[in-house]
């Protein structure tokens, strides 16, 4: 009889070697035992759900909303997602409209539905890990150009995003305003993208989640306003942002209407449906949430502009001014190790912020700061990095 070692019962598939835990939580971990830490490693709100879509959760329970439901999401959901499309200047449909438990089961089951084995992803890095983590995880090829730094803001440089966007290319994945640098695509640079996938026949998967967070005017440009129903764009979104909802794992996707059915079947083979309760809060927060997210965005319109002058004013610092999302994105001159930078830093100042490298090799010598927090939160965790920093030399 063959012997098996327990540590072969317990080996992953040979294709997840590749893929990484993620730095942020190690980072987390390792503060999780500190007193007087100054969190600001994750992305999401400080503050809590507001009342009026907790009452509406709570309200749903009471009404009985406790049953499985349909794959796609119950209608009241999905036309309400509608209705916030149109209001926002977009003819998207219910039939266009499948709900998911948060943005990222939407770019699992849409990576599902297109990718397979060895097909090739573009991704501009510094990129949230989970973008270039979930293809990983299928076995696809993660193709990465960079973003460069155009004065204090983000860029991409177009021809060099197009050069990577080959025939032999799948899916090209744009996250806009971007996570963690803040970066935003122009209506005039989302023209010259979908043309060009229009003709290699490349899919363009939309990372929207913080399109109402921008610091200038109501909503970022989306693919959304200029593709047609047939073209192969999918856009997800999510609750968690907008309405300070990242623990009830509420989301969506807009696809072509061909490519629900495909999604239905995997969202069966998953989670089978989103928990009724939590869709109908969504349907209150859709018609209820835009005076909370106007003031969460001037909010943070504010904290940027705190954090980004406060951290100018620190020696070593290189401090883009973000466009969009919530996220001081900087580097840290003579920095080539971020992730033992966090942990000292941690331990050292009770600060917790995410190390560049966890957002790809384009991210090494930077740190993130999430920005959505107490005004006077931002300005000690300012405060206790210029004082580590100076004791650094």
């Amino acid at each position: 009889m063959v012997s098996v070692e327990f540590a072969d019962l317990a080996a992953p598939r040979p294709g997840l070697g590749a893929v990484r835990p993620s730095l942020i939580q190690k980072v987390a971990e390792q503060g999780a035992g500190l007193e007087g830490v100054i969190k600001l490693w994750f992305g999401e709100p400080d503050r809590v759900t507001p009342k009026f879509i907790r009452d509406a959760a709570t309200a749903a329970l009471d009404d009985g909303h406790t049953f499985y439901v349909s794959n796609f999401g119950v209608p009241p959901l999905r036309q309400a997602l509608s209705d916030y499309n149109v209001r926002l200047g977009r003819d998207i449909g219910v039939e266009r409209i499948f709900v998911t438990s948060s943005g990222v089961n939407a770019i699992q089951l849409v990576c599902d539905a297109l990718l397979s084995p060895g097909d090739r992803v573009v991704l501009p890095g510094p990129y949230w890990p989970n973008l270039s983590g979930i293809p990983a995880v299928r076995g696809a090829e993660v193709v990465s150009p960079d973003l460069t730094l155009d004065g204090d803001v983000w860029r991409l440089d177009m021809d060099v995003l197009l050069d990577a966007i080959t025939p032999e290319t799948r899916m090209v994945m744009l996250n806009a305003p971007g996570n963690p640098s803040g970066w935003m695509l122009t209506r005039a640079e989302q023209e010259t993208i979908l043309a060009h996938c229009r003709r290699l026949g490349v899919w363009i998967l939309a990372d929207d989640v913080y399109e109402r967070v921008v610091f200038s005017g109501d909503c970022a440009p989306s693919f959304l306003d200029i593709a047609t129903p047939e073209d192969r764009v999918v856009s997800i979104n999510s609750f968690s942002k907008n309405w300070a909802m990242t623990g009830w794992r509420l989301g969506w996707i807009v696809a072509p209407p061909t490519l629900l059915p495909t999604l239905a079947m995997l969202g069966e083979y998953s989670i089978s449906c989103v928990a009724p309760f939590i869709q109908h809060a969504g349907v209150v927060a859709l018609r209820d949430g835009e005076a909370f997210l106007a003031e969460m965005r001037a909010r943070y319109h504010d904290n940027r502009d705190l954090v980004v002058e406060r951290l100018r004013a620190i020696p070593r610092l290189q401090v883009p001014r973000p466009e969009g999302a919530m996220y001081a994105f900087f580097r840290v001159e003579g920095c080539d190790d971020s992730f033992a930078l966090a942990l000292d830093l941690l331990r050292k100042e009770r600060v917790g912020l995410a190390p560049g490298v966890a957002f790809g090799p384009r991210g090494e010598g930077c740190l993130r700061l999430c920005f959505a927090a107490e005004a006077s939160v931002l300005a000690e965790a300012c405060d206790r990095i210029g004082a580590y920093l100076s004791r650094q030399g």
